[in-house]
């Protein structure tokens, strides 16, 4: 590799981290805000695990900020190296095109097996150890739920309202149990309370106090021309809140897109090996075809990256823009574009006859051959 190369490897590799470190950090914001966020205001999660939390989001949010990056990097830095007249003086010497997209390629296979050890392998075994540390982290602390002087309706089936929390301990309490179409069927008003978690049953076993119970008609429980029935009670029975509406079991369900590339096809293996009878045949071939469109996937991602790089040095060239914004908006369209084509191959899943896991490599075959096109028109100027 002699000046040339490095020069142009090392810019082109810079930028493609910053992008990635640009789309990576915008995936993670969301994707902390959706899952943490609330547990964090709840107190739930110390800083400690919140920390460890959003290290382990690191590879989730690689996975696709990757191929964007690569798109991104190399449509900057071959706009701005055109814009400044860079590429034409390398012409002028003598040097071609291809030369030129050499290091560029060699980035772009680099990237394409980074991610394919990040989707097969570093993704999913982080993701599963992030599911798991979130449950264990909530329910080390289940108490968290209750926020004073707010309304939670989390609870399926109920509505709490606490006016102060001291501990377990809590004052001034209500509970509204709903029906199946969320009418307040009973309500209970208390003086104070107190929960206990019950780790066997996942749940939250909450005690009232002189507590007052109103139960209207379980029929009609709007029909307020008919008074409720009210109970005074000095201590009332453990009312059992569920938590699988919250959090899950203890153990987390390991998703298809979340196996490595061993689980991809030990599962696969067990699938050809299962004997089913005819009337299950089709939804055995679903299941199949599910392996099969997670394997493609993660070999469609990571492959993404090379089409993406090899598409971005045409590009770049031929747009020759030093804007920032504007490399950006063509790098966005074209990843929305690949992105589109891709869920349209996904809406097949449940079409197996039609080789979904094949039409997988249709958009990267479409932006390799729409790569070398341009590349073709720009070297014969």
């Amino acid at each position: 590799m002699n000046l040339l190369d490095r020069y142009i490897f090392k810019s082109v590799l810079g930028s493609c981290l910053a992008a990635v470190g640009l789309f990576g950090f915008v995936l993670m914001l969301g994707n902390a805000i959706r899952d943490l966020l609330g547990y964090v205001l709840g107190g739930q999660l110390p800083l400690a695990t919140f920390g460890q939390l959003l290290l382990l989001l690191i590879p989730f949010v690689a996975y696709y900020a990757l191929p964007m990056g690569m798109l991104c990097g190399v449509l900057l830095t071959l706009g701005r190296i055109s814009a400044d007249s860079e590429v034409t003086a390398m012409r002028a010497a003598g040097i071609g095109l291809g030369r030129i997209m050499r290091p560029v390629l060699v980035l772009g296979i680099l990237g394409t097996a980074v991610g394919l050890y990040i989707n097969f392998e570093a993704m999913p075994r982080a993701r599963m150890h992030y599911k798991q540390e979130l449950v264990k982290a909530v329910q080390t602390n289940p108490l968290g739920f209750i926020v004073p002087r707010t309304y939670i309706r989390d609870f399926p089936g109920f509505v709490v309202y606490v006016g102060e929390k001291q501990g377990p301990v809590l004052n001034d309490f209500w509970l509204w149990e709903l029906d199946e179409e969320q009418r307040v069927k009973r309500l209970v008003r208390a003086e104070s309370g107190r929960f206990e978690y019950d780790a066997e049953g996942h749940a939250l076993l909450l005690t009232l106090t002189q507590a007052q119970v109103e139960a209207r008609d379980p029929d009609q429980p709007e029909d307020f021309s008919r008074p409720p029935l009210v109970g005074t009670f000095g201590k009332t029975e453990q009312v059992r809140l569920p938590l699988d509406g919250l959090f899950g079991r203890n153990t987390v369900r390991q998703k298809i897109k979340w196996k490595t590339y061993g689980e991809l096809r030990a599962e696969s293996a067990r699938l050809a090996d299962m004997q089913v009878p005819p009337e299950d045949a089709s939804e055995h071939r679903k299941d199949q075809m599910k392996v099969k469109l997670a394997m493609q996937e993660k070999f469609h991602n990571a492959l993404a990256i090379f089409a993406f790089a090899l598409m971005g040095v045409p590009l770049g060239i031929k747009v020759s823009r030093r804007e920032t914004s504007a490399n950006l908006g063509v790098a966005v369209m074209l990843a929305l574009t690949h992105y589109f084509l891709t869920v349209m191959v996904n809406w097949l899943d449940q079409h197996p006859y039609y080789r979904p896991d094949l039409l997988y490599w249709v958009p990267n075959l479409l932006f390799i051959g729409l790569g070398i096109w341009l590349f073709r028109r720009i070297d014969n100027r």
